[in-house]
């Protein structure tokens, strides 16, 4: 990955982490405030909901942020990369659970509010959405086995080379 790529995704991710405070901090608020009309369980689930989803896509950020610079040191087949892994995966899995959670809240939404505020097509699409970032967390997986294999790979090459050093 060229020094170039590796700065755009940089500068990517500081524009969404800069975006995501101002959701968390300004937008999440004037929700709250917004939504002052309806029902006080509805209110505050949903905005746990946006809350927890943005802290997820920080958190997905900062990991993807390590993985760069230990791509730009060259250190990214190593075990230490496995972590920032793992926490994409089971960020992106929880991404998943929270997007279903938004499907859950409107169909709740509908039977305990007087008119359907939701349409039930709506609620199925969401689940589809929920489904496809699933989808998204098993990719990420496979990737991490990817990597693994090619962790072994680099370390038994490096045994190899200390042998073939030895000989000569």
């Amino acid at each position: 990955m060229g020094n170039r790529a590796i700065l755009a995704l940089r500068v990517v991710i500081a524009i969404a982490l800069v975006g995501s405070l101002a959701v968390q901090f300004g937008l999440a608020p004037l929700i709250w405030w917004d939504m002052d009309e309806g029902r006080t369980d509805v209110r505050v689930a949903f905005v746990l909901i946006l809350v927890l989803g943005v802290l997820i896509m920080q958190v997905t950020a900062v990991c993807i942020w390590r993985l760069l610079t230990m791509v730009r040191r060259g250190t990214v087949f190593s075990h230490a990369a496995f972590r920032y892994v793992d926490i994409v995966i089971g960020a992106i899995a929880a991404a998943s659970v929270l997007v279903f959670a938004v499907a859950v809240l409107a169909a709740y939404s509908n039977r305990t509010t007087p008119g359907d505020e939701v349409a039930p097509g709506l609620v199925g699409l969401v689940c589809g959405v929920a489904l496809v970032v699933a989808g998204v967390a098993l990719i990420v997986l496979v990737l991490r086995v990817l990597l693994a294999q090619a962790v072994a790979l680099d370390s038994e090459a490096k045994h190899l080379q200390s042998e073939l050093d030895e000989v000569i």
